[in-house]
């Protein structure tokens, strides 16, 4: 999305702090991004999208959207045009890489994960999109399984041999490598790792996988559970 931003004057307090644009297009994007979805599951008709979007004034702004070409209506069938595509296609994905990041990284409920991923979408730029994606692993659904939508760091990392950020079972041994993230689903015993240096940004090295995984960090090392090993992402060093 641009990076262009307008100045807003509040009545009470004078000149504001930059609104950056695409807060003021909200609406249409929540129609174009409910088309893609609909699409997806063959149901894109126009009164499937006022059930999903049961604002009163989700109809008018419909039409609005065909006259203007953003919108294609066949009787009860919707479209979306070439350039409306690509901006439903980015929404999506962000939204949906956002309930990733919400979700698997910061362990936050579903519905908590979807009602801020949907304030998200809006504001991640493709920039932000890719390194999210490139963060998490190039994820290739979301936690309720829908497909995310792959961007160009995805096709490039398709060209690797390896993916750069990988869940700690499938660090190669002896492998250098940096944590990048812990996901919270134990939070607990993960904690309690933290007491030893087991924290993002913290040099590791896997020195064994059987019966139990063992970490390296830095001369301290440690014996990990399967499910708690699964929950620690690493970065690849070299």
């Amino acid at each position: 999305m641009a990076s262009e931003s307008t100045p807003r004057r509040d009545p009470e307090h004078g000149p504001a702090s930059p609104v950056h644009l695409e807060f003021l297009d909200q609406p249409t994007d929540e129609v174009l991004e409910s088309v893609w979805c609909l699409v997806e599951i063959d149901e894109a008709t126009l009164p499937a999208l006022l059930t999903r979007l049961p604002d009163p004034g989700t109809e008018s702004l419909v039409r609005g959207m065909v006259q203007s070409g953003l919108v294609r209506l066949d009787g009860d069938r919707l479209s979306l045009s070439p350039t409306s595509e690509s901006r439903a296609r980015a929404l999506v994905r962000g939204h949906r890489l956002a309930e990733r990041l919400l979700h698997d990284v910061l362990s936050l409920p579903q519905p908590e994960a979807e009602d801020t991923a949907c304030l998200m979408e809006h504001v991640m730029s493709p920039a932000v999109t890719d390194a999210v994606c490139s963060f998490l692993g190039h994820p290739p659904l979301s936690p309720a399984g829908l497909p995310i939508p792959p961007g160009a760091c995805c096709e490039a990392r398709a060209r690797e041999v390896q993916p750069l950020v990988v869940p700690l079972p499938d660090l190669e041994l002896g492998k250098p490598a940096r944590i990048a993230f812990l996901s919270q689903r134990f939070h607990k015993r993960i904690d309690k790792l933290g007491n030893y240096g087991v924290v993002p940004g913290s040099e590791i090295r896997l020195r064994q996988k059987r019966p139990s995984f063992v970490i390296e960090i830095g001369s301290t090392s440690l014996a990990l559970d399967a499910d708690v090993a699964r929950e620690i992402y690493v970065r690849r060093e070299g």
